[in-house]
């Protein structure tokens, strides 16, 4: 609970209607907003796309961009999560409003919430606050205590997975990109429900369906693979794994909308498998290059960006819901063993010579890494969205010119941070 002295407390409850003197039935008005005198501290700051819902949620602004932000406050008393005013967006953008930062003369007005109120104990008639106007100190200072033990305002904890405020999402998006993953949900160990297996097998798995029999029973509508549930057990090679795919606009109201494209093969063939939504928290940190998984469960669809005579498979967590199951190599039949992934190194020497677009690998010592840069791409369009890169220096010793790479996101923020001169 808030304690009796709390910024938040003398601030927020103002907004609780009063009766009017010498009246039963009247109450006093509460004010639009409220302002603390306190100083208070970012304690976090969450952002996330906007949804259909969020012109209801905001109504006096013309949202023009897609961005909201969830901002943790904390008065050294308690902390309180609230949802920023799209008018302070600038704010962020510009880095004035940061991790860190001390506010004074913060603004709160009641609002209501996309999702089920955080604060168990709030109040029903104003469970949610937005911060609406704020001055940012020039002077930057943590509290005392630790922020993570200090209570939250209206409730002893939050209940559940914490979510967008302002918007009908699952998860929050990093700050600076809309490439690499933010928060808690995604995991880096397999679903355990998924992962067990159902029965321990005395012989060694066997695929009951291959890619090309998926591929010919589907181009020649066998009922079952066009049009239906395919329960039959894929055993496959993952030999490439996209970054993550954000597709959440304005108007599109999904809960978690991204998307990731995985290369892989067995022996008859190789196939594209699309993981969506809620299937990439769950499995993207843990499937990898090299990983032979076994598919069940899954549906199979023309492949919307190649030939028309080639498909790809599509995995959900519902409708149907895919079961994926990571197996060590020795669990698979040797005949049935897919192919080992292979690469196509170059050096610095060879790869003057190489024509424009060549997709290669390249190995070297790095000497310099860049700061970071931040753009914003495709405006307008449906690729629209954060874009986040360095540039790297490599040496390998084969000529005297260096290999200068331009690095965007790649979905993988802890490889990135270690990117530190002679690492290789």
């Amino acid at each position: 609970m808030a304690a009796a002295d709390c910024a938040f407390l003398r601030t927020l409850t103002r907004f609780t209607p009063e009766p009017r003197p010498g009246s039963r039935d009247r109450t006093r008005e509460a004010p639009p907003h409220s302002v603390c005198r306190d100083f208070l501290f970012v304690l976090e700051l969450r952002r996330y796309s906007r949804d259909l819902g969020s012109a209801v949620l905001f109504p006096h602004h013309l949202l023009q961009g897609p961005d909201l932000y969830d901002v943790v406050l904390s008065d050294g008393d308690c902390r309180l999560r609230v949802s920023l005013d799209p008018g302070l967006n600038q704010l962020v953008e510009r880095r004035v409003l940061r991790v860190g930062a001390v506010l004074r003369n913060a603004a709160f007005s009641p609002a209501i919430s996309a999702q089920i109120p955080a604060c168990s104990g709030a109040d029903a008639l104003s469970d949610s606050f937005r911060l609406v106007r704020v001055e940012v100190s020039d002077w930057t200072e943590v509290p005392g205590p630790d922020p993570a033990s200090l209570p939250w305002f209206g409730s002893s904890e939050p209940q559940g997975a914490v979510c967008p405020l302002g918007a009908n999402r699952s998860v929050f998006l990093p700050l600076w990109n809309n490439v690499d993953y933010s928060g808690e949900e995604w995991r880096d160990a397999p679903p355990p429900e998924e992962e067990e297996e159902e029965e321990e097998e005395e012989e060694a798995r066997r695929p009951t369906v291959s890619v090309s029999e998926l591929r010919d029973s589907f181009l020649i509508g066998r009922r079952g693979v066009a049009k239906g549930t395919v329960q039959q057990q894929l055993i496959i090679r993952i030999i490439n794994k996209s970054h993550l795919m954000y597709y959440g606009k304005p108007e599109n109201s999904c809960e978690c909308p991204y998307k990731v494209v995985l290369e892989v093969c067995d022996l008859t063939g190789s196939v594209c498998v699309v993981l969506w939504n809620s299937v990439c928290v769950r499995w993207y940190c843990h499937l990898k290059s090299g990983d032979i998984i076994s598919l069940r469960r899954f549906r199979v669809k023309r492949h919307y960006q190649a030939e028309p005579e080639d498909i790809e498979i599509s995995v959900n967590s519902r409708n149907p819901a895919a079961q994926i199951c990571v197996l060590p190599e020795s669990s698979v039949s040797a005949e049935h063993l897919p192919p080992a992934e292979t690469y196509s190194f170059c050096n610095s020497k060879e790869l003057s010579g190489c024509p424009h677009g060549t997709v290669c690998d390249v190995i070297g010592l790095l000497t310099f890494t860049g700061r970071r840069e931040r753009i914003r791409s495709g405006e307008g369009s449906r690729g629209a969205g954060l874009q986040e890169y360095l540039w790297l220096r490599l040496e390998d010793g084969n000529s005297k010119q260096p290999i200068m790479v331009k690095l965007f996101s790649t979905s993988q923020p802890g490889s990135h941070d270690k990117l530190h001169p002679r690492n290789i």
